[in-house]
Order: C-alpha cells, then sequence, then structure tokens
C-alpha cells in the first residue's frame, strides 16, 4: 500500500483508489468481481494486500 497518494490515505500500488475504497465497497455488498468490473485498475491480487494491510492498521491505531 502506498500512503503518498489520497491526502496520505493507504492506496492501492499507487493508485488514487484507498484501501477503506475498497473496503467500502465490500462491506456496501459488492463482490470482488464487481469491484474489478468498474474499476479495471485495479487486479485480483489487490484484495489480498488489502485483507493483509486493514488488520495491521487496526492494530496500530490508538482508541482514546
Amino acid at each position: 500500500m502506498s500512503p503518498e497518494s489520497a491526502a496520505g490515505k493507504p492506496c492501492v500500488r499507487g493508485l488514487r483508489i484507498t484501501v477503506w475504497d475498497v473496503l467500502g465497497w465490500l462491506g456496501a455488498g459488492m463482490t470482488e468481481a464487481e469491484i474489478l468490473d468498474q474499476h479495471p485498475d485495479l487486479e485480483k491480487d489487490d484484495f489480498l494486500a488489502i485483507y493483509q494491510y486493514a488488520p495491521e492498521c487496526g492494530r496500530k491505531a490508538k482508541i482514546g
């Protein structure tokens, strides 16, 4: 994930698509195939990277 793009938010392979965008689409019920159809710059392997990256962010988050 690349934190340089999108105002410091972690992006997929330097694209302007953030990890949180993709997770939000999945949470809204889109399938990986639907996301890939709508965002052809994404690749199937990007989902694995997102799924590995997101929990790391959660572990590092400070609450309170």
